[in-house]
């Protein structure tokens, strides 16, 4: 049923430029968002309390309320933008999607800590803006790494417990937004496509855009905080 809508929003939707899309390979590959009940399996496993706030930086989510109520028994403490601002306020933004979206933006920058569920532009600008600003904790998740962890849930080769939480901060101890230089492009790569293996500039403006001095302060901060 799901499978039959989204190919139907594919196809009507003419912006939409990849038509015919084999799903079993793109989760397998690690293109797919995380799902609201994959989210919540991801932050526990990290050891993050019911008690955290949680601010949902999206439009609309795919399939609503009922998509979110695996995500909600276990993280109740759920908001989006339309919980924490007044009618009134919202208003002045009705007409103007971009402006909206600019107020998830900037509360993803300011966040204690931002967890994308997808790669998307918007998630990889927030990312790097949290670098400029200080290298701020930023959890990228190893989403072709967490569909094998995810598939051995199911399968019942792995439970939620001490064993899970191992195999997922080992996975992504050095995924938190720690200074390191942005990859190149891959070797024996030309043309276009060697620019597409690149980096984003606006992803990871390290070393670029910070200078010298903040430089060397956060490589000591990195350092001195990875010998406590």
């Amino acid at each position: 049923m799901e499978s039959e809508e989204l190919r139907s929003m594919r196809e009507t939707t003419n912006h939409w430029k990849v038509k015919e899309i084999n799903s079993t390979e793109q989760r397998i590959g690690g293109f797919c968002p995380l799902t609201p009940k994959e989210v919540g399996i991801f932050l526990r496993a990290l050891g993050y309390p019911p008690s955290t706030v949680i601010y949902i930086a999206a439009g609309e989510i795919y399939g609503g309320n009922t998509r979110l109520l695996e995500l909600m028994s276990h993280f109740p403490n759920i908001v989006v933008k339309e919980t924490l601002a007044t009618q009134e306020e919202l208003e002045a933004f009705a007409s103007h999607a971009s402006q909206a979206a600019a107020l998830d933006y900037i509360i993803s920058v300011e966040s204690d800590v931002f967890i994308p569920s997808y790669s998307g532009n918007m998630a990889r600008s927030v990312e790097g803006h949290r670098r400029y600003l200080g290298h701020r904790k930023t959890i990228t998740p190893d989403r072709k790494g967490l569909v094998k962890v995810f598939d051995k849930l199911e399968t019942g080769e792995l439970t939620e417990g001490s064993s899970l939480s191992f195999v997922v901060r080992q996975m992504h101890k050095n995924r938190q937004g720690a200074p390191r230089k942005r990859r190149g492009p891959q070797p024996g790569i030309k043309g276009r496509e060697r620019f597409k293996t690149e980096e984003s500039f606006y992803e990871n403006p390290y070393p670029e855009c910070i200078c010298s001095s903040k430089r060397q302060h956060e490589m000591t901060q990195s350092h001195d905080s990875a010998n406590v």
